[in-house]
């Protein structure tokens, strides 16, 4: 019998990443559980037939989305100067807590560029809470051109669904939808479940995770599947219903109403409204409408782990918090996305006129 298992797991750096034999590769994990510990262990024991220039961490799990990695993970991910540099500037609280000034901007970057060579060439990262949507993330892929696969949630039986996916057809499915999503110039999203929203993309430009991540500076989720873009700040109007939670479908529906780009009150009698609302209140910029997804994997299947569900083509999926790697304007220590079944989605553009690319979860533009 063939070890789909074994083949995803090599596949991830032959396939996904690329990685040769001269390259500095870190693999971390925050340890959230202990079968995520074995899986993320055996995934960098297989990236030594790769690389023996290697590095495997262990960290305590940060508690969200969205949080910066602690100094460890940026001293090794970066380099001894970098961190030493941070360190002496005393850069790293206000870096880690995503309060920095544009002047601390710049030094950070120009501190960055100045060592881009000590950064490593690939990042695996397997730790529970996502790391996607960090600066850490952002200022490897952007100014290092460190290729970064992000896989938070992750667990053992994606290797045998979601990331046995045939790469090539999903690439051209996924470039296809960016294409005809980028011509629009406003997105308006019905469900069955009562979801009704809409959002202009005026220059926001859709992005493609296709799990291609061979090119320096590349960046993508593992499964991979999806378009992706940052609603314009303020334009989102509706509501949004949600059935599932990131890892479990809610006893009953949880209603967000949004204004002006943000949610201003949360309804339900589900135990997770409190949480969604304590999030919320920690500061505005988490209420913020932060990203539209389009899941295009066809392999993908399992509602109930938001890293694989957000990937099921046909699908939707809406994301709060921060938004300021992939093309917004706002910056926090959240980032949380809520997954939609059988969406219909309207696409309008600048002269008016509108076009339905997915009906009821359907694809109805370009190929599938």
């Amino acid at each position: 019998m063939k070890d789909y298992i074994s083949e995803a797991i090599v596949n991830i750096f032959k396939i996904n990443l690329g990685v040769k034999k001269t390259e500095r590769v870190l693999v971390f994990t925050d340890g959230y559980t202990n079968k995520l510990k074995k899986i993320t262990g055996r995934i960098a024991e297989a990236g030594k037939k790769f690389t023996e220039n290697i590095k495997y961490i262990e960290y305590r799990p940060t508690g969200c989305h969205g949080v910066e990695p602690p100094e460890e993970i940026w001293a090794e991910a970066f380099g001894d100067n970098v961190y030493n540099k941070l360190k002496q500037k005393k850069l790293f609280n206000p870096l880690l807590s995503k309060k920095t000034t544009e002047t601390q901007n710049r030094e950070i970057e120009k501190t960055i560029r100045t060592h881009k060579k000590e950064a490593v060439h690939a990042v695996v990262a397997l730790s529970y809470y996502s790391t996607s949507h960090t600066r850490f993330r952002s200022l490897l892929n952007s100014i290092c051109g460190t290729r970064y696969a992000s896989m938070p949630l992750f667990d053992e039986k994606m290797l045998e669904g979601a990331m046995r996916v045939d790469y090539k057809k999903m690439l051209k499915r996924t470039w296809g939808i960016a294409a005809i999503v980028n011509k629009s110039e406003k997105i308006e999203i019905q469900t069955p479940n009562g979801t009704d929203i809409s959002f202009s993309k005026k220059n926001r430009e859709a992005k493609a995770d296709t799990g291609s991540i061979k090119k320096p500076g590349t960046f993508s989720n593992l499964p991979a599947g999806e378009v992706f873009l940052a609603p314009l700040e303020g334009t989102a109007n509706g509501k949004l219903v949600l059935e599932w939670a990131p890892t479990r479908k809610l006893k009953s529906p949880v209603t967000l109403h949004v204004e002006k780009g943000l949610v201003i009150s949360v309804d339900g009698k589900e135990k997770y409204v409190s949480y969604l609302k304590a999030k919320l209140s920690e500061q505005k910029e988490n209420s913020n409408i932060a990203e539209l997804g389009i899941g295009t994997n066809d392999r993908a299947s399992r509602p109930d782990n938001i890293l694989e569900s957000e990937k099921i083509f046909g699908t939707i999926h809406i994301a709060l918090g921060d938004n300021s790697s992939f093309g917004g304007t706002v910056r926090t220590s959240f980032h949380q996305d809520f997954v939609f079944f059988k969406p219909t989605v309207t696409l309008i553009y600048k002269n008016g006129s509108k076009k339905i690319l997915l009906k009821t979860g359907k694809l109805k533009l370009g190929s599938g």
